[in-house]
């Protein structure tokens, strides 16, 4: 199957190796020139991935309409914020029958839509030919060849497993899932959930503390969830707890690490300013709490970081607040 990755960051880069180990035909497009150079010219992304080694078959390009040509399969991997702006620039180019995959983990905000309700609106993509991936996928890990697993959710299960297929290897392992609202809301939610814990561990607070925050997290996730008509055994799986655990516990995991300097007392915008990786939860907690307001689903953790990433408390306000809120039975 020949597949075109749109996005040459961290997952798009890591994500593009898998679908090669799969045996997959695959280019890459990315927003900057001189990666798709390197990248061409090196067998590496040394911006996002440096030592790394990509399959010679792999290359990349600037041009969409080049790495659009002949693709069967298109995997998504740009900014949660752009996708829109994205789709509608290459509307005219993209292959109107290829299946649609999404590796993005946010909500759109303004609209407050998931990500493959965004390209179903501009591209007019139906249900079975739009795909999730979601799960405990640490890019670095993944781009070591790690072992790892992860979820392919899709309305259709046919169109699902010719995606589990495409990127099926020896230390990569997809399970098939039709719950796409419920795969995208988790992964779109932990992001937030590991800013709450980064926070807490950036404080100096210990395991307890985080442990907490993870868990009743899950519990905000799974009660936005099925209040939008997903499946509440989506959460305990790999969309959901897997993710969950990795992002908010891993020092690779961008979110948490951003939570950790906020924590310690950085603003967001000097945080922001530092790195070239995107936090999602930042981006994506304030579209994420409008989503839960206008469903009427009380989300105390995720109301609470939108309040410290819009400066209206400081982190240790924001512990003290939740800490302080009525008790009641769990």
């Amino acid at each position: 199957m020949r597949t075109a990755v749109f996005g040459t960051g961290s997952w798009g880069t890591a994500f593009s190796m898998v679908l090669s180990d799969a045996g997959t035909d695959v280019v890459m497009w990315g927003y900057e020139p001189e990666v798709c150079d390197l990248i061409n010219r090196t067998h590496e992304n040394p911006v996002y991935h440096p030592g790394i080694r990509l399959d010679e078959d792999v290359r990349a390009t600037h041009v969409p309409a080049e790495a659009f040509e002949g693709a069967q399969m298109v995997v998504l991997a740009v900014p949660a914020q752009t996708l829109r702006a994205n789709l509608e620039q290459w509307a005219s180019v993209f292959p109107p029958d290829a299946i649609v995959v999404s590796l993005m983990k946010g909500i759109e905000l303004n609209t407050s839509k998931r990500m493959t309700e965004v390209v179903a609106e501009v591209l007019g993509t139906p249900p079975e030919r739009l795909v999730a991936i979601s799960g405990p996928n640490l890019a670095r890990e993944i781009a070591e060849r790690q072992p790892a697993a992860t979820t392919v959710a899709c309305a259709d299960e046919q169109t699902a497993m010719l995606v589990q297929k495409a990127c099926h290897t020896p230390r990569f392992r997809p399970y098939t899932n039709t719950d796409v609202v419920g795969s995208e809301l988790a992964g779109a939610v932990k992001n937030v959930i590991a800013l709450a814990t980064g926070i807490a561990d950036g404080l100096g607070f210990g395991e307890n503390s985080k442990a907490a925050v993870i868990t009743r997290g899950l519990a905000e996730t799974s009660r936005l969830g099925v209040a939008l008509g997903a499946a509440p055994t989506t959460f305990a799986g790999l969309a959901g707890l897997g993710d969950l655990v990795a992002t908010c516990m891993s020092p690779l995991s961008r979110n948490r690490t951003f939570g950790e300097r906020m924590g310690r007392g950085e603003s967001v915008e000097a945080i922001a300013a530092s790195t070239r990786q995107v936090a999602e939860g930042v981006k994506s907690c304030g579209a994420i709490l409008d989503l839960a307001k206008g469903a009427d689903v009380d989300m105390p953790i995720v109301e609470h970081v939108v309040s410290v990433v819009r400066g209206e408390h400081t982190p240790a306000e924001m512990m003290t607040s939740l800490l302080s809120r009525e008790i009641k039975a769990e």
